[in-house]
């Protein structure tokens, strides 16, 4: 009894090449509106208060 079948293999061989006609088709396709991933923006820039004491009275 071996560890790996024929028939994983034969299922391995036929994901990929499902998986991969399928990527193609995708690629391939053409739309009126194209897939554009947005620009990145930076988050707003917050003071630091690792530094703030909170037990001293003026930062309560």
């Amino acid at each position: 009894m071996g560890l790996f079948k024929a028939d994983l293999f034969r299922s391995f061989a036929i994901g990929f090449v499902v998986g991969a006609a399928l990527l193609g088709a995708g690629m391939s396709m053409k739309s009126e509106r194209p897939l554009v991933i947005p620009a990145a923006s930076a988050a707003p820039v917050l003071p630091d208060q690792t530094l703030v004491d909170p037990a001293l009275p003026s930062n309560r």
